[in-house]
């Protein structure tokens, strides 16, 4: 069986909602990352087998398979296929994970993948007649966030019940405070403004031109979301935002964001005969769910899972990378697993860098990471929390862990 690798990951600046990056498609962003990372890897389009892309919303300007509209838009030939992936919050890890999976049973050897978003340009939703003729009120979905179109039967299972509310749950069950979560939330800043500031993204960040209505296009080369003046202070300040009495605020939770990101994934054959370095090497991936009212809990059975499978523990992961769709829910995940916060996303917290609905990226900025990470010869883990959990591992114990939403 031939090794699956990392060789190469870009993404875009994060746009914040309704931020730098509003006025750009999806479409066009996953082009740009897909083009761009082709491009400084000497790749010419027949090259490239296949491109996988996760997508949550496919509503708007991201529908019709949206990984090979991007295909296309990057300039690839016709011959290269493109497919698209909805796993919700880790819809651009499960395209990753699909790419290591094809290349291992030998379905080809250079594959894109990674996974985009635009929740500035999410559309509204409204539902057509069932008769010919129709009349009252209708609904209008806002496809950005939350449900739409709920079976009523898989209310009556389940509930409805918004993410920030789950988070809630959590919250009562492991008796985390508002004070834990707050400095969770701090810290996630600090860490954030700290990389930002000692260049730790210059390497993966690609610059996108953002056309105005007057003069030169604006150049975005920096994350949006990382707010300077975060403190316990202004925190404590906001109120519950899920929950009367709750612990969830604004601030304490993560936004909702623009950007693309794309991974170069080869067979080690493949990259060997090109002359590109692996930054990490695919040894295995795993999913698993839990209870929807308590989503974000999602990477705590999917870690398990792909450790098993490696034959490791825990205990042999030095440095792990957790997304942070809310801090209770990444403080809860930690405690179940046994990390400690001194090695849970060293460079970077992931709180302000993904969106309230935990879509942005789908999973794959924390690929980015990888890059950093393997530069330091050490050892990672990355997970991301809601439902139905993915996991990788790559070897010197770099691990990624993902898990979507079984609901959203």
């Amino acid at each position: 069986m031939t090794d699956a690798v990392i060789v190469d990951a870009v993404r875009t600046p994060i746009g914040a909602l309704g931020g730098v990056l509003a006025r750009v498609r999806p479409d066009d962003l996953a082009a740009l990352v897909l083009s761009r990372l082709a491009e400084r890897n000497g790749l010419n389009g027949s090259t490239i087998d296949d491109v996988y892309l996760g997508c949550a919303n496919q509503a708007g300007e991201d529908n019709r398979n949206i990984a090979r509209m991007a295909a296309l838009l990057a300039g690839f030939p016709v011959s290269v296929p493109g497919l698209t992936f909805n796993r919700l919050c880790a819809s651009g890890l499960s395209a990753v994970n699909a790419a290591f999976h094809a290349i291992i049973a030998g379905e080809g050897e250079v594959i894109l993948a990674g996974g985009v978003e635009s929740m500035s340009r999410a559309p509204y939703s409204l539902p057509k007649a069932e008769g010919a003729y129709s009349f009252g009120n209708l609904t209008a979905y806002d496809t950005a966030l939350g449900w739409r179109y709920p079976n009523p039967r898989m209310v009556d299972l389940y509930g409805t019940q918004a993410m920030g509310e789950t988070a809630e749950n959590i919250a009562s069950q492991t008796g985390i405070t508002r004070e834990e979560q707050d400095k969770f939330a701090v810290e996630s800043h600090r860490r954030a403004i700290a990389a930002m500031d000692e260049g730790k993204f210059k390497d993966e960040i690609i610059t996108v031109p953002v056309q105005q209505k007057k003069g030169e296009p604006l150049l975005v080369d920096t994350d949006e979301r990382p707010r300077r003046d975060t403190t316990l202070d202004s925190l404590a300040k906001l109120k519950p935002a899920f929950k009367l009495e709750g612990s969830v605020t604004a601030g304490n939770a993560s936004g909702m964001n623009d950007g693309a990101s794309a991974l170069l994934v080869m067979s080690a054959e493949k990259a060997k005969s090109l002359g590109l370095k692996p930054l990490v090497r695919i040894v295995s991936s795993a999913s698993a769910g839990v209870e929807p009212g308590v989503m974000g809990m999602g990477p705590v059975p999917a870690t398990r899972k792909a450790l098993k499978r490696a034959g490791l523990s825990i205990k042999d992961i030095q440095l792990a990378e957790l997304n942070e769709a809310f801090a209770v829910q990444a403080l809860a995940v930690m405690r179940e697993l046994g990390l400690e916060q001194k090695m849970v996303n060293v460079n970077v917290f992931a709180n302000f860098f993904q969106p309230d609905s935990g879509f942005h990226h789908n999973g794959t900025r924390r690929k980015c990471f990888t890059g950093d990470i393997c530069r330091t010869n050490s050892r990672a883990s990355s997970a991301f929390g809601t439902g139905i959990g993915i996991h990788q591992l790559y070897p010197i114990q770099i691990c990624y862990v993902a898990c979507a939403k079984f609901f959203g």
